[in-house]
């Protein structure tokens, strides 16, 4: 295992999870993620990719939501988790994720080749 995955890994343990509300996908527009990340993922087209970018939209959010949740990237497991990043409809877990984690993706984002998706 890489050591960006290894750190991925980390993260991913940390930030809490919450019940969204049904059928919203307000945080899923055009977001980037690690290629790391993207490994996880299908591949989608260029057309795919253009489509979902017209709509503000992520290419992985289908019509049943999005179709890599188990996987999806950080930064779209940090919506709703932070101050900085809220849930349009004011779900949250009951432990927002930690400053300290949260400036250590940040950190882990900014200096990590990303991808738009």
């Amino acid at each position: 295992m890489t050591k960006n995955n290894q750190k991925i890994r980390f993260f991913r343990e940390r930030i809490p999870t919450f019940e969204c509300k049904q059928g919203c996908h307000d945080c899923c527009g055009p977001v980037t993620a690690s290629s790391e990340e993207m490994a996880r993922f299908p591949v989608k087209s260029d057309e795919e990719h253009e489509v979902a970018l017209a709509e503000y939209n992520c290419p992985y959010l289908g019509d049943n939501g999005c179709q890599v949740y188990d996987e999806r990237p950080l930064i779209c497991r940090l919506f709703g988790t932070t101050q900085r990043l809220p849930c349009p409809n004011d779900k949250r877990p009951t432990v927002m994720v930690s400053t300290k984690i949260e400036h250590q993706i940040h950190r882990f984002l900014a200096g990590t080749r990303q991808l738009l998706l």
